[in-house]
């Protein structure tokens, strides 16, 4: 046992060396989370939650909600109400003049709007009259900035000192390069020495534009003592504010800072592999050309009809010479008054049950036919009925005085 014991000692040190040298590399190799989100949620150090959560330490007696909707269709605001403010965060805020004027009419009411953006619409810069550039320069398909810090200044005034607050972090931030100094105020500046916060006036209200939003950022906010600079800035707006509302709609419209990655990345992994971008385009074709051969429309033969014949005709010979060659008048006779009495009925409304002087009467009052060419009617059928035959004369006679009615009626 006293010889082993040295083995047992040095596989236990050399394991414990081996595990320290694994949990130590991870550490080494943990990376920071760079998702930029800039959601009230988020925890991660790109996301809003400490800045979105210190507004109800801030403004204690406010409500604070949030709205998705685009300016004038807000559920927590109202345009013709005082003492409220809206925070739009975004990377780019993108409103086009339309939603300008109704942001300007909510701020002339008494309401601040307090925006925070990296970038600023054509509209934007046009109603604010300023023009902006960027200090990022440029950014990867990870949304890796090129600067990997950020120093930001308050003025003085407003603040009682020029105070300065930086981090390690992401940039992600502008400046004012033209301001209207009639107009704007500066209220801080970048680590050039830049505007890159101003203030203007809007009726009883104010408009703060702030191009730096990663400043809000829970990795910036949490970096020593730079919550600070978040009390300080949002100290501009007016104590007294019954609501506040923390406004995503241009976040939202604007896909986020890293949406579009988050919903393309399965994309963007596959096409990084040679062997399964060739197959996934392989299929896109295939699958094109197999659409496109398919659109041809698919037909059987069809078979060429010929016109049909008009029999009506021939069924008419047909049936006159089977009564022809019969001879039985009487019967012919008797279905062209079946015919006749028929026809009253059905155009004329009236019973022929009984076919008396009433009907006779009746029948040309309705049909306004001549009461002697109806009685020679009515008289053939009856005879017609007791008669033991009818001669081809009387057929024919028969058969002129209904085509008269007929005709005539």
């Amino acid at each position: 046992m006293k010889n082993k014991l040295p083995y047992i000692l040095l596989f236990l040190i050399g394991g414990a060396f081996v595990l320290l040298f694994a949990t130590g590399n991870n550490k080494l190799n943990r990376q920071l989370d760079n998702k930029v989100t800039f959601r009230k949620n988020d925890k991660r150090p790109y996301g809003m939650f400490v800045a979105y959560n210190h507004l109800k330490y801030l403004f204690p007696k406010a409500s604070v909600s949030i709205n998705k909707f685009e300016p004038d269709y807000w559920d927590s605001l109202s345009s013709y109400e005082d003492n409220q403010a809206l925070v739009i965060l975004a990377d780019r805020f993108s409103a086009n003049e339309s939603e300008l004027e109704k942001l300007i009419a909510f701020a002339e009411n008494g309401n601040d709007v307090f925006i925070t953006a990296r970038e600023l619409s054509y509209d934007a810069k046009n109603i604010f009259n300023c023009k902006t550039l960027s200090n990022d320069g440029f950014f990867d398909d990870e949304i890796n900035y090129k600067s990997d810090s950020l120093l930001l200044a308050l003025a003085s005034p407003p603040f009682d000192q020029n105070l300065e607050y930086s981090y390690p972090g992401k940039s992600m931030s502008s400046k004012f390069s033209s301001i209207d100094t009639s107009i704007t105020d500066i209220v801080g500046y970048d680590e050039f020495g830049s505007p890159d916060f101003v203030h203007l006036q809007a009726g009883k209200g104010h408009f703060y534009i702030h191009l730096a939003p990663i400043a809000f950022s829970n990795y910036f906010l949490l970096h020593k003592n730079n919550i600070r600079y978040f009390e300080k800035a949002f100290s501009l707006i007016n104590p007294s504010v019954k609501k506040i509302v923390w406004d995503e709609y241009y976040l939202d419209e604007n896909g986020g800072n890293n949406r579009k990655n988050d919903e393309n990345g399965w994309l963007k992994e596959l096409l990084k592999y040679p062997a399964l971008k060739a197959a996934l385009f392989t299929a896109i074709l295939a699958l094109l050309a197999y659409v496109l051969l398919e659109m041809r429309r698919k037909q059987r033969h069809i078979p060429k009809v010929t016109k049909p014949r008009n029999d009506s005709l021939d069924f008419v010979k047909t049936i006159g010479r089977l009564y022809y060659d019969k001879g039985n008048h009487q019967n012919l006779c008797k279905k062209m008054g079946s015919y006749f009495l028929e026809h009253v009925r059905n155009k004329y409304k009236l019973p022929t049950g009984t076919l008396d002087e009433e009907f006779i009467s009746n029948l040309k009052f309705k049909s306004g036919a001549e009461e002697s060419e109806i009685r020679g009617i009515i008289s053939f059928i009856k005879y017609v009925e007791t008669s033991p035959a009818i001669t081809p004369e009387q057929v024919t006679d028969f058969h002129k005085q209904l085509e008269s009615f007929y005709k005539n009626a």
